[in-house]
């Protein structure tokens, strides 16, 4: 410790700090690497259990000045150098080649800025996307989405810009991987189907696919953000219904009925929802990165980063729930093995470091289904009705938003990022309100017809007379997530705009009071919301619904409605999105968006089975001048 830290030390003792000033300013550089949270003063219990006002004051002094560092993570494109460091480092560690996917350790929609490789050396801050990079040779994949995101953000002298789904990687992968060489990819990136796709490339053009322990952009990323330390805390009971202890219990049952001796859970939500905790790692989802395993006799291992642990999550820790260190995970892994155990591993999920580990020892490889995401799905009446009352409640802003809306008048300050704010804002005065629940997609005129699209200060356009406006938001409440789409003419819309939002509403109403019976998947469904389209010729290319989790993420599984098929039922507590839209190229985008959840119906006179439908949370009203 040199003297500035002792200094520091000293004076963090005098103000009651139970931490010195290495571990001090550790703990900081990981709270600013993480989002901002509901409160921002939380994480100082993580310093000390009653800080004084004068102890926060000098916590939050340092927390400014982490925030403030430069993690190279603004700079778009980004310096060629960059590429020029990652082939040296390549070579340095004998490969000719690197897959840099759009992901973290726990496949999630969101990842923390540590795990931003992606966006680091090509520039490209999309959801998805993959990048390779070979001595020669380097192109980034990204789906239909992120086309024009990626042109813009992609030095295209440097990267080809290929689509992810015309013209996939493992194509690239033939094309352009040279006989005898090896591409290597980071084995905590990659889940087990993704390795046996590439690897299977690499063998067609005659090299070989693999694993790296040190990921070659963190050794080259001299400034890179380290992992998120947002503080943990446990969700009260009035808000998940069902204690942790009945949770391990109905889990494990199901690992025994399997004949699985144990589970290894890797999705942050799993685990959130196992044991009734909430953190904030990564933006706009209430996740603490970690990892678990959950036993047949209800025991778990919870291997997390006790600097973020706040209280009463660490008093969740006893013999049945046992803390440990992220880095012991492995070892957990190779005892299960030794002792012959059949564990549970989610090949669509799970990192392929952990089936690389058990594939080692005795153990008995199980590639089935996370075993908490089914019964997450199906709420309990408590969350049932926590998540009518968030709607309830954010309704009201929406409801509130639209009328501001319609008193505003078009000019250089009626903008899509200021009318987002102002729907935030709305949004912020409600009770239990936590933060967004994604980034809010804002767009005037032709920005709507691009389906993910972000307004920046770069593209932040008016909203202007016979446009219309686009709007896709949500938010996280203690209670409940929600996520609601309304398209509002601004002036008057033409009768082009008029048919073609009456022929969305058609199919959304259709959906909405779709009756089906049990065993009936929403791949079953999606056709009920394009029929009206397809009449026309018409079509959009998303989903028309995702599930949607009770204070996790807004874009929740197993369950969904696509065209493409899925196995999975569609189940009472099942809360889902009802979206279809139209999309005109350059001109303007139509989407209609309420989130509906899945409930048991009277059986009508005669009936020989149950019967399912869909009751609407969502509840703001739609632009009747659209209607056709």
């Amino acid at each position: 410790m040199n003297s500035s830290d002792t200094l520091l030390s000293e004076r963090l003792a005098t103000l009651g700090a139970d931490l010195d000033a290495g571990g001090t300013a550790d703990l900081i550089a990981g709270v600013a690497a993480a989002p901002a949270g509901p409160d921002p003063q939380a994480w100082h219990a993580l310093v000390a259990a009653a800080p004084s006002d004068q102890l926060r004051h000098a916590l939050d002094s340092l927390f400014s000045e982490a925030r403030a560092a430069d993690h190279g993570l603004n700079i778009t494109p980004p310096p060629p150098e960059r590429l020029e460091h990652l082939r040296a480092e390549l070579k340095r560690q004998s490969v000719d080649g690197f897959i840099i996917p759009r992901s973290d350790e726990h496949q999630g929609e969101y990842v923390a800025q540590h795990s931003e490789r992606l966006a680091w050396i090509t520039g490209l801050t999309a959801s998805a996307g993959l990048a390779i990079i070979m001595i020669d040779a380097a192109a980034v994949f990204v789906d239909g989405r992120y086309i024009l995101q990626a042109e813009a953000q992609v030095n295209g002298d440097i990267f080809e810009r290929r689509h992810l789904i015309d013209e996939p990687p493992t194509d690239w992968i033939v094309d352009n991987l040279a006989k005898d060489a090896k591409l290597g990819y980071d084995p905590w990136l990659l889940t087990p189907e993704q390795v046996n796709r590439y690897a299977a490339a690499c063998k067609q053009a005659g090299g070989a696919l693999v694993p790296i322990n040190k990921n070659p952009v963190d050794a080259v990323w001299y400034n890179q953000p380290p992992p998120p330390l947002a503080p943990v805390w446990c969700l009260d009971e009035a808000f998940t219904g069902e204690t942790v202890a009945a949770k391990r219990h109905r889990i494990a049952d199901s690992l025994v009925k399997a004949g699985d001796d144990a589970a290894l859970l890797t999705a942050p939500d799993s685990i959130a929802w196992l044991l009734n905790i909430r953190g904030g790692d990564v933006p706009y989802t209430p996740f603490a990165l970690s990892f678990a395993i959950i036993h047949a006799d209800a025991s778990v291992d919870w291997y997390v980063d006790p600097r973020k642990l706040m209280p009463d999550a660490r008093a969740l820790t006893s013999k049945d729930i046992r803390l440990r260190q992220p880095n012991d995970l492995g070892t957990t892994l190779d005892d299960l093995g030794k002792a012959g155990k059949t564990v549970r591993l989610d090949p669509t999920m799970a990192p392929a470091w952990a089936a690389n580990r058990l594939k080692c020892t005795a153990a008995t490889i199980d590639h089935g289904d996370d075993p908490c995401q089914l019964a997450k799905a199906k709420k309990n009446s408590i969350q049932m009705d926590g998540m009518r009352n968030a709607h309830i409640r954010d309704g009201v802003a929406v409801t509130r938003f639209l009328a501001w809306l319609a008193t505003q008048t078009p000019g250089p300050d009626f903008t899509e990022i200021r009318v987002s704010h102002k729907l935030e804002a709305f949004r912020r005065e409600n009770d239990y309100f936590q933060g967004l629940s994604f980034n809010t997609i804002s767009g005037s005129g032709p920005n709507g017809a691009i389906v993910h699209y972000r307004a920046t200060p770069e593209t932040d356009r008016t909203l202007n007379d016979g446009e219309l406006f686009l709007v896709d938001s949500g938010a996280q409440y203690l209670d409940g997530t929600t996520d609601i789409t309304r398209t509002i003419a601004i002036g008057n819309p033409t009768s082009e705009m008029r048919r073609h939002w009456t022929l969305v509403l058609k199919g959304h109403i259709a959906l909405a009071e779709a009756r089906f019976p049990p065993g009936t998947n929403g791949s079953q469904l999606d056709v009920l919301a394009r029929h009206a389209l397809w009449i026309e010729g018409l079509d959009y290319d998303h989903g028309t619904g995702h599930g949607v989790g009770s204070f996790l993420s807004v874009h929740e599984g197993p369950h969904r409605i696509t065209k493409t098929a899925n196995r999975v039922r569609l189940e009472p507590g099942m809360v889902v999105s009802n979206e279809p839209g139209f999309y005109k190229a350059n001109a303007y985008g139509i989407r209609i968006e309420n989130l509906v959840a899945v409930i048991k119906l009277s059986r009508p006179d005669g009936a020989d089975r149950d019967v399912y439908g869909f009751e609407t949370l969502s509840l703001a009203p739609l632009d009747r001048s659209l209607v056709d």
